[in-house]
């Protein structure tokens, strides 16, 4: 079994906000003006890549998928709390 990964808050709430983006931009219509939507994508992604986390090679590899996971839970608890 894998030890649990543990992302700084700073990643999970930047992926969030990727997230986030990214569903905003696949609900824009076409042609309704997503240049803004894309450079903030694009300028999360660039963000995300260079994270201080990531710094070692095999990080990126193994905790992309429980980066997403972590920003899941997150927010599904921020709604819980919220309710």
């Amino acid at each position: 079994m894998r030890p649990p990964f543990h992302f700084p808050e700073d990643l999970i709430t930047l992926h969030r906000a990727w997230q986030q983006t990214y569903a905003e931009l696949a609900q824009a219509p076409a042609g309704s003006g997503t240049t803004a939507l894309r450079r903030r994508l694009i300028t999360l992604s660039g963000t995300l890549c260079t994270h201080p986390h990531w710094a070692t090679p095999a990080a990126w590899r193994t905790g992309v998928v429980e980066l997403r996971l972590a920003a899941h839970m997150s927010e599904s608890a921020e709604r819980e709390g919220a309710a």
